[in-house]
């Protein structure tokens, strides 16, 4: 009986990290693809290299965090561990289905918690320290956004020579016996520089993605003693690796064509970011909610480089344009005017950089996502009497 009931979970637990798989890789590499830097079979090569590594040698901490700290061990058996898994796979399907890269760690936690609440052995404090983090973290990526795109900016952007393209920038050149992979003939040895950074920071935030998502997948299983805490890992990647390859394809073209024109000046920046603050919590066993830390810091960028047009003295003053359209008005590579000699008129509104109707899609599904699995664990613990609660 244990045994069946060890394979269905080890099922569903693949179910989770297939949706994991199809909404985090959308985050990782949606700018590169968008820009034809990396196709999206490329990119889910990519993601499932760098996640599985990532999941390896930071991701334990964060298990240890949902799978023991939130709810007793005695509570988080094998049978409920897979009826956790559940709400968590259907939730996130459910942003999958629309296209969107909801947060996988507020869903898993969520899960969890509601496991938590039925049985009224929840740890609260431990839930504090999450959601206190929850909170601070994305205030974090603001500011230093803000900084860096009132400050840093400006140099950054003479850095980064690529531009989204209309055609592929790697093809594969079959002119030979063996198949080799070549930059086109129209790139220079700047963009070439600057894409092949972009490919490396959207392996960074798959890296960051497997620190603090693997947990989402195999947590409840590890969390219960059915799976040890490597086997877990290797489940997890696995199931990442299926799901990049698939379904994948949408919330790619979702983060990489509709949501935003968001130049690759500041997509690098927000993913250097956003990765590095996801790592460091996942390090200290704090699942992140990254999607939210990304839009904070988008919007932090957006804020810091609208103030580029004052003073210091004129933008505490209150004067001046600020808007996260301000990113839209720079070209990579072009040299950008000094502190207060842009004229604030010059800089596009915030329409001009965001499509309005899928960002409120996007933020409407990524809250309803965690949510739907919060009251639907709580519901099922609380009131249907197969567990024993």
């Amino acid at each position: 009986m244990v045994e069946a009931l060890l394979v269905i979970g080890i099922v569903v637990a693949v179910f989770v990290g297939y949706n994991i798989g199809g909404s985090t890789t959308g985050v990782s590499f949606g700018p590169a693809v968008g820009a034809n830097v990396v196709s999206k079979l490329g990119a889910a090569a990519l993601m499932s290299v760098f996640f599985f590594v990532g999941g390896w040698l930071i991701g334990p901490a964060v298990v240890e965090t949902l799978g023991e700290d939130l709810v007793p061990g005695t509570i988080l058996t094998l049978e409920t561990g897979i009826a956790v898994l559940f709400f968590i796979g259907l939730a996130l399907f459910a942003g999958n289905v629309f296209g969107v890269p909801a947060s996988t760690s507020m869903t898993a936690v969520g899960s969890i918690a509601g496991l938590g609440i039925a049985t009224g052995t929840l740890d609260w404090a431990t839930m504090g320290e999450i959601v206190s983090w929850w909170i601070v973290a994305p205030v974090v990526a603001f500011w230093v956004s803000g900084v860096i795109g009132r400050y840093f900016y400006a140099r950054i952007n003479e850095w980064v020579a690529i531009s989204k393209r209309e055609t592929n920038l790697w093809i594969v050149d079959r002119g030979s016996s063996i198949p080799r992979i070549r930059a086109a003939d129209d790139a220079d040895r700047r963009e070439v520089t600057g894409s092949l950074i972009v490919v490396a920071i959207g392996c960074y935030m798959a890296f960051s993605s497997g620190a603090s998502n693997v947990a989402n997948a195999v947590a409840p299983l590890v969390g219960s003693g059915a799976l040890s805490m490597s086997w877990g890992v290797l489940i997890a990647g696995i199931a990442v690796t299926i799901g990049a390859f698939t379904i994948a394809r949408r919330t790619l073209e979702t983060m990489g064509n509709d949501i935003t024109n968001l130049p690759l000046t500041a997509a690098v920046v927000v993913m250097v970011v956003s990765a590095t603050i996801v790592t460091l919590l996942s390090a200290i066993g704090i699942p992140v909610q990254l999607v939210v830390v990304s839009t904070m810091s988008i919007i932090g960028l957006g804020w810091g480089r609208a103030t580029r047009t004052a003073t210091a003295s004129e933008t505490v003053a209150g004067e001046g344009q600020v808007s996260v359209g301000a990113l839209a008005a720079d070209t990579e590579g072009e040299e950008l005017p000094p502190i207060g000699d842009e004229r604030p008129e010059d800089l596009p509104r915030t329409s001009d950089l965001f499509d309005p109707t899928t960002t409120a899609r996007v933020i409407v599904v990524q809250n309803f996502v965690p949510v739907l699995a919060t009251v639907g664990a709580y519901l099922v613990f609380r009131f249907v009497p197969v567990f024993g609660f």
